[in-house]
């Protein structure tokens, strides 16, 4: 082959540090739309964005030239250090250490899509940690 050709989908999920819920309202579409800017810059289609106080759901095509673990690490350390730097929240902001990262079939990708525009119904149901406990599961991690 002369060329390569790479489409992977991604399905990112994270959360603030101990589960905080430190995402308020009046700050999400601050802190969202600087991930599309970072998102961006690096070259990395974002599909979908969107979470809860105390976590972040992400959609994205991969950059084959940047691992997921160093995308997760630039999107969590630059915005944890501009929310910081902007005083968005009274507090010292940080997220979790860990990450998950799950691969989204096509066939699949509009309804992760969904699912992530959803969250806010979607979490009058289920807690983020019982989620996050079935994406385990059903990826067979746990």
């Amino acid at each position: 082959m002369s060329h390569a050709y790479t489409k992977l989908w991604v399905h990112a999920v994270f959360s603030t540090k101990n589960w905080e819920p430190l995402i308020t309202p009046s700050i999400e579409e601050n802190i969202y739309k600087h991930i599309r800017e970072i998102f961006s810059e690096h070259q990395i289609t974002l599909k979908a964005i969107n979470g809860m106080p105390d976590h972040v759901h992400l959609l994205f095509l991969q950059n084959p030239k940047i691992s997921i673990s160093d995308t997760i690490k630039n999107i969590k350390g630059n915005t944890s250090h501009w929310i910081n730097y902007e005083d968005l929240i009274p507090q010292k902001f940080a997220w979790q250490v860990g990450y998950g990262a799950f691969a989204v079939s096509e066939s699949q990708v509009n309804k992760v899509y969904n699912y992530i525009q959803n969250q806010k119904t979607h979490h009058k149901k289920l807690t983020f940690e019982a989620e996050y406990q079935r994406f385990l599961k059903a990826y067979g991690l746990t």
